[in-house]
């Protein structure tokens, strides 16, 4: 059906045209720009990045954007929960490689530092068609990008601060009209000795957290080579390694020890003539994790081709097909498998005011084709004059989360029978801005979800084992504003959101809300800025949260606030030196994200910056 469309559309428009030139390392994240309308999409750039320098990915999403970061303690496992969804249901991407575990099928945020991407995007709702398996919640991606400014550039960053955090990033570039390349290097140590309360001895006194060292490195390498006119070649390495001392519970005294270490590596060549583009792109992913005296191995590596029309009248289009090979050793099994898909892309625009994207894709794996999956978006200026819009965003489209490799070959319990969950999504938003003096930006999305053949392990006498026994239902409201403004010479930013999520277990003969999913969430922040100088105040907001499917006890809401100062305006000749400061959780909250996991109180960082 994908093809048969494919042909009936890509036809009539199959004519030669003139060479169209080549866009400036234009492998970046095609899909997501041209053939997501209708969706809500968050992107982060280098001047966001660089306030999150020395903390993780996790932090950045919790604080900014409207997803749920289930964090057990400072450094420790960190996982997304989009509208509601398990950690499992976020598809994570760099450089357009999937990169979730492929035993857990999800990913840890907390080893993804910042200082590793220099862009992210994040992506709200389901997009199985567009991004594949597990893309049920939403999908982030990371992507990195060799310099656009020729000649020599390099940059040292050092970032001090509490509980003994200590990192180290270096980064040097070049580039010509043909050839540019980044690389970097980064250190973190941070033992972590926060103080928290106690709750499971009487009158909660404060102790001294002892165990949940962090402690990381890495290495980046990107290469971009303009090999001819028409031909291009990105290759990008990643090497992440991470030891940490498993935080236990409050009351706990257990001693457990991680290491995980990943190497990442992707090659996109594309080749560009008259009016067609073709994309072949090649991975390897390779993950360790020493857990205790366990060692754990997995690998995939994929394969990928894309044929692109970028210009065909008012259309753009994409078809394509990947396969991956999957490799597990671990203490429990040994596993093997292949997968494919093929996909198709469209998209329609007329001018500024309507874009409409259609994507189709169909997956296989072993002795399994799993359920054909459409997605279909529209963007719709509905308004328009020199100051004000209103624009109308709607998509809906189905998803699909393969059963993990441990949910069916884990030795004893795994079922090799089961089902991929399955979702249908549908979103209907209203933006609205407005220029002017002062500026300001809307946005409200009403969202409906569910998903069927949700697998939960449950308890079969002895032994665990998973089965496809939940249906889901979530619902909810996002809204997200932002306005800026001067006055004199200052200049102002705020921005502002808010999540209201009702995620219910239809399985329950009373449907109530799942586990560790709020109800409510938000998060504020204004900057100011004059000159050399600014100064950025934020904050973020998590409502109660129930422990346990079931289970009456709440975990209550806790907010927080960050504060941070920063000048840019030290210089010596062509080298400049941006300094900032930073106080987090400022009011100096006792909270915990997870019952029994202590998180820190207030703690300062300070950052040093050389940039030639």
């Amino acid at each position: 059906m994908t093809f048969a469309l494919w042909c009936v559309v890509v036809l009539p428009f199959a004519s030669p045209q003139d060479t169209v030139a080549l866009a400036e390392v234009a492998v970046h994240a095609a899909a997501l720009d041209r053939f997501a309308a209708g969706q809500t999409l968050l992107t982060y750039e280098k001047s966001t990045l660089a306030r999150y320098a020395a903390r993780p990915l996790g932090d950045l999403l919790q604080e900014t954007s409207p997803i749920f970061v289930r964090q057990y303690g400072a450094g420790m496992l960190a996982s997304p929960s989009f509208r509601g969804t398990s950690p499992g249901h976020t598809a994570l991407f760099w450089n357009g490689v999937p990169i979730n575990s492929i035993s857990l099928g999800q990913s840890d945020l907390s080893i993804l530092p910042i200082q590793g991407t220099d862009r992210v995007e994040v992506q709200f709702g389901s997009a199985g068609a567009l991004f594949g398996n597990e893309a049920i919640g939403g999908s982030v991606h990371l992507s990195t990008a060799p310099t656009k400014k020729e000649g020599l550039q390099g940059a040292f960053s050092q970032t001090i601060g509490s509980f003994g955090l200590n990192q180290t990033a270096l980064t040097a570039a070049y580039g010509n009209p043909n050839l540019r390349f980044q690389s970097k290097v980064y250190n973190q140590d941070q033992p972590n000795t926060f103080r928290y309360r106690d709750i499971s001895r009487a009158g909660a006194p404060w102790e001294r957290q002892s165990h949940a060292a962090f402690k990381q490195r890495g290495v980046l390498q990107d290469v971009w080579w303009q090999a001819n006119p028409h031909a291009q070649v990105k290759t990008s390495f990643w090497w992440n390694q991470a030891q940490r001392e498993i935080q236990p519970l409050i009351g706990s005294s257990t001693q457990d020890t991680q290491a995980d270490k990943s190497i990442r590596a992707v090659i996109d060549y594309q080749y560009q003539k008259k009016s067609s583009l073709w994309k072949l792109k090649g991975a390897w992913v390779a993950d360790q994790l020493h857990f205790n005296e366990e060692e754990n191995q997995t690998s995939q590596g994929l394969l990928g081709l894309d044929w692109e029309l970028p210009s065909a009248g008012n259309w753009a289009i994409r078809a394509g097909t990947r396969g991956t090979w999957l490799n597990t050793k671990l203490s429990a099994y040994t596993a093997i498998e292949q997968r494919w898909e093929a996909y198709q892309s469209l998209g329609w625009q007329k001018g500024d005011h309507i874009s409409v994207s259609i994507n189709l894709r169909q997956l296989a794996y072993p002795n399994e084709l799993v359920p054909f999956l459409p997605g279909l978006g529209l963007d719709w200026r509905l308004f328009e004059n020199d100051r004000t819009s209103i624009q109308l965003k709607t998509a809906f489209g189905l998803g699909l989360k393969l059963p993990t490799l441990n949910d069916r070959y884990w030795e004893p319990g795994g079922n090799p029978n089961l089902r991929p969950e399955k979702s249908q999504n549908g979103e209907l938003g209203f933006q609205l801005k407005r220029k002017g003096t002062f500026s300001w930006s809307q946005r409200l999305t009403y969202y409906q979800m569910q998903v069927d053949d949700w697998i939960l392990w449950l308890p079969k006498g002895a032994l665990w084992t998973p089965e496809n026994i939940r249906e889901v239902h979530n619902q909810g409201l996002e809204y997200q504003g932002e306005s800026s403004w001067t006055t004199g010479h200052w200049n102002w930013q705020t921005n502002i959101s808010y999540t209201y999520s009702s995620t219910r277990d239809l399985g329950q003969e009373e449907s109530q809300q799942l586990p560790y999913s709020p109800k409510h969430q938000g998060n504020a922040g204004l900057q100011v800025k004059r000159d050399d100088f600014a100064l950025d105040l934020s904050g973020f907001y998590v409502g109660q949260r129930s422990i346990a499917s079931g289970d009456s006890r709440i975990l209550e809401g806790f907010a927080l606030g960050n504060l941070g100062i920063s000048y840019s305006g030290t210089k010596w000749k062509s080298l400049q030196m941006p300094l900032r400061f930073q106080v987090l959780n400022v009011f100096n909250q006792s909270y915990q994200v997870l019952y029994l996991r202590a998180m820190p109180g207030r703690s300062y960082q300070l950052n040093l910056t050389l940039t030639l």
